[in-house]
């Protein structure tokens, strides 16, 4: 019998995905038991200030990391989209499992679409890009921060403390929850990953990387490599507001991308899109640099405009 040790934050969605990855593991590996660690990251002690200016996506990911590297650890859940551009040293992403909805919700007490919100209606999030391009769509709104985890943001929702909140899909659908929300396709791209996890591990363990790697998804993967690529041609991280989505075709072996970017304040956003011919990661990793090249050509445009 091989026991895994599995790193996962304590907040109820981080150990609701973990233990519905460890679900398939032990499905796709028999004799195999999880057993679960739990770290508390800077990004769960911290709540009452917004990511950019307390660290940036490192946050959920370095206390995490740091027990895989000195052996408290075998294996990381990660949500993707909290991963820094660069991995630690030592460290490899091992497996990307299927994928769940990229897209953002707009979530509200009675299900009203954006263009139905009140003027000056007041919108919580936490994200640069979501109140950018909410802003951007909407100038009116009142988009204000909010921190926690979705139970605390639906609660001050339901309370009136907020006309409207915006939730990741994916994580509501993980939690089981079914609040009165619209989907937001078409007025933001996602955050890059978002929806998509990752399995981390020390890269010279190739034991725990062939047990996960038993569910490894090639979509998703090819996907995110996509849009971590624009990251990291970008410079990504929670002070650089961005969004990428890749969607790849594998009957016909392409990538369509669409991406969001503006300066930090929020002044001047852009929107691009590109799509190329996609056979390997590496290909999807050149399209995801493209559309990086793009989305800075004209934000460099527009901001030298004035």
């Amino acid at each position: 019998m091989t026991t895994l040790r599995l790193a996962t934050r304590k907040s109820a969605l981080a150990l609701t995905q973990s233990r519905q990855v460890a679900a398939e593991l032990v499905a796709r590996n028999p004799g195999l038991t999880i057993e679960e660690v739990h770290v508390v990251t800077q990004g769960d002690r911290v709540t009452d200030r917004a990511l950019s200016e307390v660290g940036g996506k490192g946050l959920f990911v370095k206390e995490i990391e740091e027990a895989l590297l000195d052996g408290r650890a075998d294996v990381a859940v990660h949500s993707m989209k909290d991963l820094p551009a660069e991995l630690a040293p030592g460290l490899v992403v091992a497996c990307v499992p299927p994928r769940e909805s990229p897209w953002d919700l707009l979530v509200t007490r009675d299900g009203r679409a954006l263009d139905a919100l009140a003027k000056g209606a007041c919108v919580g999030t936490s994200s640069k890009r979501r109140e950018y391009a909410l802003k951007a769509a909407r100038p009116d709104l009142d988009v204000r921060l909010l921190r926690g985890n979705v139970d605390t943001r639906l609660r001050k929702l339901a309370e009136g403390e907020y006309d409207a909140v915006i939730l990741a899909e994916a994580g509501v659908r993980r939690l089981g929850l079914a609040p009165t929300a619209v989907r937001l396709e078409g007025v933001l791209v996602p955050a890059i990953a978002q929806g998509a996890l990752a399995l981390e591990c020390r890269a010279d363990d190739a034991q725990t990387a062939a047990i996960v790697g038993r569910f490894h998804d090639a979509r998703a993967a090819m996907e995110t490599v996509a849009e971590r690529a624009v990251m990291l041609r970008l410079g990504g991280s929670c002070t650089v507001p961005m969004g990428a989505l890749a969607r790849w075709d594998a009957a016909r072996e392409t990538l369509s991308m669409e991406g969001f970017y503006a300066n930090e304040d929020g002044s001047r956003a852009v929107r691009a899109a590109h799509e190329g011919v996609v056979r390997s990661e590496s290909d999807a990793r050149a399209i995801g640099e493209a559309l990086a090249v793009l989305l800075a050509e004209k934000l460099a445009e527009k901001l030298a405009k004035g």
